[in-house]
């Protein structure tokens, strides 16, 4: 029976926050809010022996379900309902684009809808949930499965993506966790197994640090200014800086943790390096300006993704780093986020 046991891994299944279904699954180390409603985004990753939850909140907060944006922009239906967290995210990563006669918004489309779930494992010394969906204006199914164990300060995550038509299709995928304070501060570091940065042949922000269409060896770089800075130190929330890089070629494991020196503390990912071949890293210190931020936010996020740039799935087409997907293709793979512990 779930809801019943408080101790161990465990599940809370029978909860709505601000109207939308989620669940929260738990060990002795780990809380992780899930909104089941809303893209399975996770609303909360909370690190109980220290109360540290890594997930930033963004100022626009968490909607209702009854919510409706003002407009039907594809660009602001997702940020008038993005509360910050961790999404997932596919076909179409950053700005809005037109796919095969589909129009598919901002961070497009499985981030935004409900998905459903089914309990596979409910003992104190494992839970596992598997999540499934279908996308609306494509083609795709996709399941997930995540995993707490007893007294591991990590989560599993084991997905399968299937293209269900009966053509080729082109598609981004992502997993877009944003970290914000008090965790995140200008006492931490990115440790990464990445040895290139890539900057986007445009201008993301009039704060931005890089000179566009550069690459770079991880992590001293020259800036626009040609100051050398090093980009595994995270600037301080006052630095007025924003900053959207690509970072590729690992080593034998794809892998970064973001480590707090004064709290001994780091959250961390691994995953598939064939598949997720880019790491995007969007840093704002509140060196963001106009819509959507004015300048008032700080958080960092460190993404595996299969492409890049950030400017929509047919740049990514054009660039050859869409993934590629044939009639009724089937691909599986794992993730896992971890915190790394005080020693």
């Amino acid at each position: 029976m779930t809801n019943n046991r408080n101790y161990g891994c465990r599940i809370t299944e029978d909860i709505a926050i601000k109207g939308l279904k989620s669940l929260v699954i738990e060990n002795e180390k780990l809380r992780i809010t899930i909104l089941v409603d809303k893209g399975t985004d996770i609303y909360e990753f909370l690190y109980k022996p220290l109360d540290i939850d890594f997930m930033w909140r963004s100022p626009f907060g968490l909607k209702n379900s009854t919510f409706i944006p003002t407009t039907g922009n594809e660009n602001v239906t997702f940020f008038d309902r993005y509360e910050g967290g961790w999404q997932e995210i596919l076909p179409n990563g950053g700005s809005a684009c037109e796919y095969k006669g589909a129009l598919i918004g901002q961070h497009g489309e499985i981030s935004n809808i409900p998905w459903r779930y089914m309990i596979e494992e409910d003992t104190p010394e494992m839970i596992s949930i598997k999540f499934y969906t279908e996308a609306i204006r494509t083609s795709f199914y996709i399941e997930k499965t995540l995993t707490l164990k007893t007294n591991d300060p990590t989560l599993y995550i084991n997905e399968t993506l299937v293209n269900e038509a009966n053509e080729e299709m082109n598609l981004m995928w992502g997993h877009h966790p944003a970290i914000g304070t008090p965790f995140l501060s200008k006492d931490c570091i990115i440790k990464t197994s990445a040895k290139r940065v890539i900057v986007n042949d445009k201008i993301d922000f009039d704060n931005q640090r890089l000179k566009p269409s550069t690459i770079h060896n991880w992590p001293r770089v020259k800036s626009l200014k040609g100051k050398i800075i090093d980009l595994s130190i995270i600037q301080p929330e006052t630095a007025n800086t924003a900053d959207m890089l690509y970072l590729t070629d690992f080593k034998d494991k794809a892998w970064y943790e973001l480590y707090n020196k004064t709290k001994g503390i780091g959250f961390g990912m691994e995953w598939d390096k064939e598949l997720f071949k880019y790491l995007w890293m969007w840093q704002v210190s509140k060196g963001s300006y106009g819509y959507p931020w004015y300048g008032r936010i700080y958080t960092l996020a460190l993404e595996p993704w299969t492409s890049y740039p950030s400017s929509g799935l047919t740049t990514t087409i054009k660039n050859g780093s869409a993934l590629k997907m044939l009639p009724n293709q089937k691909i599986t793979t794992s993730l896992k986020a971890f915190i790394h512990e005080k020693i």
